[in-house]
């Protein structure tokens, strides 16, 4: 076989594998900064249904970062935590992870290596069929949904519709029953009344077949608060469970505190978030949780604002949060300059933050996010309606399909509708010209 065929034959054999380098997973760099920070949030204790999982992805992000050493040691660490969890050398659990690698070497240019890893996906996919000869194996299918429902709305009805069919063919797996529910809770969980029934019966299941897992007894004390029945005193209890174990992305503690945000008490989600951070102070997880509870209580309590030492504690926290992750969205620094809103003499801080949001490079939908939150800013805190309206059509302009972009569309309309600005006849030509 001549070199070029030989190239020809290697590139469609790696597009044809399945790992994370073949699912158009494809996130901006802004996002891949705030998956690498979500990944290292969870917590890696021993016994992680996901931990192999989580270095796979890991290993990915760091690839597209440009670490490319780091995105290697990543891939070997999930290689020997699929070993410690199966208690197996080998498994079709590692055909992700080697399909991976073969992508790694491939990049890097190691041709042989790369040949070396797809042919051990070819020796796992023979001596581990799946059961089912015209669908892949469940256990890619498992890691492929877990990995999507990470990456935005447009991936999660794919997640939904892989957790079945690996749930389908392998039932026995605790773990992908609840990843399961909890994704039908996020798209799902917020409509319909006989829709929300049927997913809080199969929470209800998920949870007693996986007791240990505190993050779905919230989400599932969550759902039913929604339908009325009073949590308040469960809440309590299941605060003291979490609150005794390592406190990661994933132990509870955040659906925890927007169960009580909207069902207990703002002030005591602050307190069980204070409390949290006292019990384990150098999570800055628990940081950013906390940093959010004074942000939630300071946003909705006009009539009954906080006291000056607490505004001066959230504004410490969004600091601390900003520093601890210096790579992602400004979203951050919106909140804090937000906050500094509620100041007296803190109009002129939020001023800055935002001048210096506004001359950084950032990404389209971070850009578009800013321009929407300063058009708000301008509109109710400058009263400057000029100007607002001016940055609510910079948001509109940036074709990215977001929550922001609606928001500034939204917000144009109804000035335009209502007549009586001078800007109406701009607006409503803007409009007109506005693609879609």
């Amino acid at each position: 076989m001549s070199a070029a065929k030989s190239q020809t034959t290697l590139k469609a054999n790696l597009g044809a594998l399945q790992c994370h380098f073949t699912w158009d997973l494809d996130p901006s760099r802004s996002e891949l900064f705030r998956f690498r920070d979500m990944l290292e949030d969870i917590v890696t204790e021993e016994g992680n249904s996901w931990l192999g999982h989580i270095y796979n992805l890991q290993g990915y992000i760091h690839y597209r970062l440009g670490f490319t050493e780091d995105a290697r040691c990543f891939f070997s660490k999930a290689a020997e935590a699929f070993r410690q969890m199966r208690r197996s050398d080998e498994g079709p659990w590692l055909v992700v992870n080697y399909g991976n690698l073969a992508w790694w070497h491939h990049q890097l240019g190691e041709q042989a290596e790369s040949q070396t890893y797809l042919s051990k996906v070819d020796t796992l996919l023979k001596q581990y069929p799946s059961p089912s000869e015209e669908e892949l194996h469940p256990e890619i299918y498992a890691e492929k949904a877990w990995t999507l429902m990470k990456f935005g709305k447009d991936k999660t009805q794919m997640a939904v519709d892989y957790f079945q069919r690996a749930i389908r063919m392998q039932p026995d797996m605790v773990e992908w029953h609840t990843s399961y529910v909890i994704i039908l809770e996020n798209i799902y969980g917020h409509g319909d009344r006989l829709l929300e029934e049927n997913i809080l019966e199969k929470m209800k299941i998920a949870k007693e077949n996986d007791p240990d897992n505190l993050y779905l007894a919230a989400l599932y004390l969550k759902a039913c608060a929604k339908t009325g029945r009073k949590i308040e005193d469960e809440a309590r209890e299941l605060a003291e469970k979490v609150l005794r174990k390592p406190l990661g992305r994933y132990s509870g503690i955040r659906p925890l505190l927007t169960l009580y945000r909207i069902y207990v008490s703002e002030d005591e989600a602050v307190d069980l978030a204070e409390e949290a951070l006292e019990r384990q102070p150098d999570e800055r997880h628990l940081k950013w949780c906390a940093a959010t509870c004074y942000k939630w209580r300071i946003y909705s309590h006009k009539k009954n604002p906080l006291e000056p030492r607490r505004i001066d504690r959230a504004i410490s926290l969004h600091k601390e949060v900003i520093s601890l992750y210096p790579d992602s969205s400004p979203k951050e620094k919106i909140a804090l300059a937000n906050i500094h809103t509620k100041l007296n003499h803190g109009q002129a801080k939020a001023d800055q933050i935002y001048q210096d949001l506004l001359e950084s490079d950032l990404e389209p939908a971070d850009r578009q996010m800013l321009y929407n939150c300063y058009a708000k800013h301008l509109q109710f805190n400058r009263k400057d309606s000029y100007k607002s309206i001016k940055y609510h059509m910079k948001a509109a302009e940036i074709p990215q399909q977001a929550a922001f972009r609606k928001a500034s569309i939204i917000a144009l309309e109804r000035i335009q509708e209502r007549r009586r600005h001078p800007m109406c006849g701009e607006i409503e030509k803007f409009l007109a010209n506005l693609s879609d």
